[in-house]
């Protein structure tokens, strides 16, 4: 394979994880867009950031999206070359929003637009890459593909089911204008949980899959889809071990739940996400806490190559 394209360019949605009881497995991608193009070059590396990450962020080969795309080219047995990149950064950093499995999905994506061969790099590929350089496949399935989706690790291999149907939420971040790293959140957990947590859970999750496919014939406690989504975003496993490292965020969640709305941490944090419409006061107390707060839709489609190839693969990839 080769590259037969010389200017690409990609979007790839925000996305939050867990939900609630779904521990690095449940994701939702959010209609909150970072945008990337890149013009292969035969010169140096360069790479030109807009929006978040402006003046901080490398803008060399250390940056998070060449190395994606590197990774990529390398996987489907293309020579390197150089790279002329412009990012647009909405995506807050370090906040629980997907950002950083974002950027390696944009970088996959990218490395595929520029081979423009529909064999090259599918929506597996993509995954199994992605989920080698994140860590984990729970950001990265909702950003390939977009909607809900549910991932999980077979030995080394990432697997991922997106919901169908309608998922009947409307989400509301909350973002703090302080940083939390995914490793200092996940270092506060436990090493084994109870028993009677663990069966907690599997039912919340349970639960939040039914109500998220558009699932909601109940008998006995939750007779509607609000009572339905403040009992599946109920978790035992990891919320409350990361108090202690973002307690403005834990607070904001038990006053949105003590309010009626189903609240989680999103992803490791410290963003806040409703899956609930929030009144405007409530809207308007957040924000004189601090909090910037953003009404965001459920983004349908994940990876979009928006210039490049034109065909599109499997998985719920997006090639317009």
């Amino acid at each position: 394979m080769r590259i037969t394209q010389d200017f690409v360019a990609v979007r790839v949605p925000a996305t939050s994880a867990n939900l609630g009881p779904g521990f690095d497995s449940f994701g939702l991608a959010l209609d909150l867009w970072d945008e990337v193009s890149v013009h292969a070059t035969a010169g140096a590396t360069h790479v030109t950031i807009e929006g978040q990450g402006a003046g901080v962020l490398d803008e060399g080969e250390n940056h998070l999206v060449v190395q994606a795309l590197r990774m990529g080219l390398d996987a489907a047995g293309v020579a390197q070359v150089g790279i002329q990149m412009r990012c647009m950064n909405r995506i807050p950093h370090s906040r629980g929003l997907g950002s950083s499995a974002s950027a390696i999905v944009a970088g996959l994506g990218l490395a595929r637009a520029l081979i423009g061969d529909p064999e090259a790099l599918t929506a597996e590929d993509i995954l199994s890459i992605a989920t080698e350089m994140e860590g984990h496949p729970d950001n990265v399935a909702p950003a390939i593909s977009g909607g809900v989706t549910i991932s999980w690790m077979d030995g080394e291999l990432p697997g991922m089911l997106r919901l169908s149907g309608e998922a009947p939420i409307e989400p509301v971040a909350f973002i703090p204008d302080f940083e939390l790293a995914t490793s200092k959140a996940r270092a506060v957990l436990p090493q084994q949980v109870p028993f009677d947590d663990a069966k907690f859970n599997l039912s919340r999750a349970g639960i939040l899959a039914a109500v998220l496919s558009g699932q909601n014939h109940v008998i006995g406690a939750g007779t509607n889809v609000h009572e339905l989504l403040m009992a599946a975003t109920e978790d035992r496993l990891h919320q409350d071990y990361r108090r202690q490292s973002m307690q403005p965020s834990h607070a904001l969640v038990t006053w949105l739940r003590g309010a009626g709305k189903a609240a989680v941490i999103s992803g490791a944090g410290p963003t806040v996400l409703s899956l609930e419409s929030i009144d405007p006061k409530v809207q308007a107390d957040a924000q004189a806490a601090g909090w910037a707060v953003r009404p965001l839709k459920l983004a349908t489609s994940g990876l979009q190559i928006t210039r490049g190839n034109l065909s599109k693969i499997n998985g719920g990839c997006v090639f317009v």
